[in-house]
């Protein structure tokens, strides 16, 4: 029986109930990918990983979510190095001087059964922009594996990246770019005591 799943067993019991109002976005479980348009010829992709946030979520009032992610862009990746040089240098996303990417949620409404629409201020290379995600709800409950209260999302969007002044080779290489978001979030009080046992198992 593992750690994690010994705490969440302790948990359940505790005051915290099982879908609880406030969770913390797992780094290890957070992860997106996004596409272009290649000169027409192909739709490579890249992804970034690690995001670190908090949601605010109620099943039974979907609408009154609320959610904040914030996105390491050093975790870019394209699988080809020379790429990811030129897309971490100032002719891109510059991450020296914008080293992280962010989402504050402002607005969510109902779509179908199990899917919401969000809407938020994307902050991205120096610039803010209002960008609506389309999400999906993939399950809440517990995790079987730890026993944590835990939700999960899939959300979709597309921006235009020369809307972040991003646009270098536009239109020959593509402006519009489709991004897949996959999210899980722990409950957060479940999740600290998580994270505090483990660290004292490293002193």
């Amino acid at each position: 029986m593992t750690s994690r799943y010994l705490y969440g067993a302790l948990l359940a019991g505790a005051a915290s109930p099982l879908f609880a109002t406030t969770y913390t976005i797992e780094p290890d479980h957070a992860q997106g990918v996004f596409r272009w348009n290649h000169l027409g010829f192909s739709s490579p992709a890249a992804q970034f990983s690690q995001a670190k946030g908090t949601l605010d979520f109620d099943p039974a009032e979907p609408t009154k979510a609320s959610v904040e992610v914030t996105i390491p862009l050093t975790t870019l990746q394209t699988g080809l190095p020379d790429l990811d040089e030129v897309f971490r240098s100032s002719e891109f996303f510059d991450t020296a001087s914008f080293p992280t990417a962010s989402f504050k949620s402002k607005m969510v409404e109902k779509g179908a059964t199990g899917h919401l629409k969000v809407t938020g201020d994307l902050s991205l290379h120096g610039i803010t922009k209002p960008v609506t995600l389309n999400v999906t709800v993939v399950k809440i409950g517990k995790n079987p594996r730890d026993g944590l209260p835990t939700v999960g999302f899939v959300a979709t969007t597309t921006i235009l990246r020369s809307a972040f002044n991003l646009g270098a080779y536009v239109p020959q290489v593509g402006d519009e770019i489709p991004m897949r978001i996959i999210i899980e979030a722990v409950e957060a009080e479940a999740y600290a005591k998580y994270q505090e046992a483990e660290a004292a198992k490293k002193k």
